[in-house]
């Protein structure tokens, strides 16, 4: 197992991991915003497992786009080395649900409501998605007014891809 600091790390592997943490926050979000239209619905447990069952899943579904894209591009299995930074880039998105996990699990043994569990969780995710755009709009070097008006266009693309998920799923 590969005991690097992050900041060790080549920088297209810390790209690409940030990449698919912004992938499983907006699917964890959508997921929470979901349980949350229908928490009449829903037990806490089944929230858990819903949630749990969906971060494993999207970032099953980074790693297999990985080892495709690999094999497409190269015309060969990645090596062991190669197979290690995928699976350390796709599961870096199994870390975006920790928080809300731990909440639902919460409202699961009595501590939250689910309702409240779910708002909570939800708060998470999108003020992950805020950070995550603010820190990456400071880093640049435009000016502030600029850094401005690229930070309101990532909040109104976030917003676009959660009112689509929203569509999705019915609601």
């Amino acid at each position: 197992m590969d005991h690097r600091h992050r900041e060790d790390r080549p920088e297209d592997e810390r790209t690409d991991a940030l990449k698919e943490r912004v992938y499983a926050t907006f699917t964890g979000l959508a997921i929470v915003l979901v349980q949350q239209a229908n928490v009449e619905h829903v037990d806490a447990n089944r929230a858990v497992v819903t949630l749990l069952v969906g971060i494993v899943a999207i970032t099953a579904a980074g790693f297999v786009a990985d080892v495709i894209a690999h094999l497409a591009v190269h015309n060969a299995f990645p090596d062991r080395a190669e197979v290690g930074r995928m699976l350390r880039v796709s599961g870096s998105a199994i870390a975006s649900a920790g928080v809300p996990l731990i909440l639902l699990a919460l409202a699961a043994v009595g501590v939250f409501t689910l309702e409240g569990a779910l708002r909570a969780s939800s708060i998470v995710y999108i003020a992950t998605l805020g950070v995550i755009g603010y820190v990456a709009v400071r880093r640049t070097r435009i000016t502030w007014w600029k850094q401005l008006v690229a930070l309101g266009t990532l909040i109104a693309l976030g917003l676009a891809v959660v009112g689509l998920q929203q569509l999705a799923h019915g609601h």
